[in-house]
């Protein structure tokens, strides 16, 4: 898949996979990979953003298999955005849709 379709849409993936359940870095970077190819090193400077514009939050919760790990969670803003996002995405892709329908 094209990387700028990835860049532009990778916000919305975080945004959405959180709004299910609260997740560590690793864990975004599996459960999002089940549908688009990622890297961790994408994920975590989004997240860092997230972190910094409001949208999520973090906390440290043990692990059995290591040090705590970081996990994120939506803030009520982080919320408002995922729904604000979605709703773009779906007026975005119906008119995609349209262009590409015209030119078949």
């Amino acid at each position: 898949m094209n990387s700028q379709f990835k860049k532009g849409v990778l916000e919305l993936c975080v945004l959405s996979t959180l709004s299910n359940k609260d997740c560590y870095g690793y864990e975004l970077v599996e459960t999002i990979s089940k549908n688009i190819q990622i890297s961790e090193g994408t994920i975590y400077p989004l997240l860092r953003k997230l972190v910094n514009e409001g949208y999520c939050t973090t906390y440290l919760k043990e692990s059995q298999e290591g040090p705590p790990r970081k996990y994120y969670t939506l803030t009520e803003l982080g919320i408002e955005i995922k729904d604000n996002l979605i709703e773009e995405w779906y007026e975005f892709v119906d008119g995609v849709e349209g262009v590409l329908s015209i030119n078949k």
